[in-house]
């Protein structure tokens, strides 16, 4: 599959003037930023305590420089990756992101509808607004993403859901069995939930409603309250990944793994692949960067299927990713940006602007195939 990044490009020239959107990544983000009031901003832009990670995440791509190779033959370039059976036209996919309706009415929809337009797909996250069965509804190529509660029954129930809506995956995040210490949304006392934002999943779920004794329409309060004392499950253990695996014949994936230790014991529970991710430094400040975690667990299973996310913001970001041993990466606090300022069509113009770059420096660098990629073509930063 093909995508040619010089007819994007060339179009904007062309036109001889600003184009209508943000261009990079910093400037959604500064775009998103002007348009949000400070507690929806600083819930999507903030991380945990200094936010340290944040930054490690950063860094860790800038430790690694490509190494061009000249007169390729390579007019023609594929960036398109499967993984678990799921295509995708780019070699990324959109992450698991919550609670997108406060950064634009359209929410998970609008993500979706510019997914299925795209073909790039979907990780809907259980903390989205919008339900399983709405977003399915769009036709957008999509995963579920599991946070795992502590009521086993109401996961049962999602995971059913997304089976039965026609989800070609479960993601189950492992990183974030309660919330880390988050300075910026403390000091606004910024928590979306408590408004039944990024309940959709539970409020429209039989097992949840049958906990409550009045309907979220009638009882809002209680119902989000109900929603979050479910989310504590710091009891969580690797045996528990075996009753996932017999629930559901879908492929299954960890996120959360830092360390190869763990993604070798996901596998061994059943785990179909695992993704490198320390959830965009919003858990533990001061972790390691999912970039340099990738390295070590790619190099310890170096057949495994293996995605990341954390700190992608560019081209030249996806393409060191895949060749330090990503089968694809997720794209996350970019999109959001985008929602924010256009909705869907703020990200439909995102994807599209990210493949051409991905496609332009893939060309640049000497690849035919993004699927070419290995260490080989990188050079490693001493610090």
């Amino acid at each position: 599959m093909t995508f040619s990044g010089s007819l994007i490009q060339n179009a904007i020239y062309i036109a001889q003037q600003p184009p209508e959107w943000p261009v990079s990544a910093e400037d959604w983000e500064q775009a998103a930023h002007e348009r949000l009031d400070a507690g929806a901003f600083g819930y999507i832009a903030g991380g945990a305590g200094a936010e340290s990670t944040m930054r490690a995440n950063l860094a860790a791509f800038r430790r690694w420089r490509i190494r061009p190779r000249m007169l390729a033959g390579n007019a023609v370039r594929d960036i398109s990756v499967e993984v678990l059976g799921m295509r995708s036209p780019a070699p990324f996919f959109l992450a698991p992101l919550g609670v997108l309706s406060i950064a634009h009415a359209e929410a998970e929809v609008g993500v979706a509808r510019a997914s299925a337009s795209s073909g790039v797909p979907l990780l809907l996250s259980s903390a989205a607004t919008h339900s399983i069965e709405e977003v399915a509804a769009t036709n957008a190529p999509r995963w579920f993403q599991l946070y795992w509660v502590n009521d086993r029954e109401i996961c049962a129930s999602f995971v059913r859901r997304a089976e039965a809506a026609g989800y070609g995956a479960i993601v189950v995040t492992l990183d974030t069995l309660t919330l880390g210490w988050r300075p910026r949304d403390l000091r606004q006392a910024y928590l979306p939930f408590i408004k039944g934002e990024g309940c959709g999943q539970y409020f429209s779920d039989p097992v949840f409603l049958s906990r409550l004794d009045k309907p979220p329409d009638e009882d809002p309060l209680t119902a989000a309250a109900t929603m979050l004392a479910t989310f504590p499950n710091l009891g969580l253990t690797w045996d528990d990944l075996d009753w996932l695996r017999s629930e559901t014949q879908l492929p299954l994936l960890v996120k959360g793994v830092l360390t190869a230790e763990d993604a070798e014991r996901a596998f061994e529970h059943g785990m179909d692949g695992v993704i490198v991710s320390n959830h965009g430094g919003r858990q533990v400040d001061g972790a390691v960067a999912a970039l340099d975690a990738l390295v070590e667990v790619r190099d310890a299973l170096p057949e495994a299927v293996v995605l990341m996310d954390g700190g992608i913001r560019c081209a030249a970001d996806v393409l060191k990713a895949i060749a330090l041993g990503a089968d694809a990466v997720l794209l996350g606090r970019p999109y959001a940006y985008a929602l924010a300022v256009g909705g869907q069509r703020g990200v439909e113009e995102l994807i599209q602007n990210l493949m051409a770059e991905i496609d332009l420096n893939l060309a640049l660098a000497g690849a035919h195939s993004i699927r070419d990629l290995d260490r080989s073509w990188l050079s490693a930063q001493t610090p």
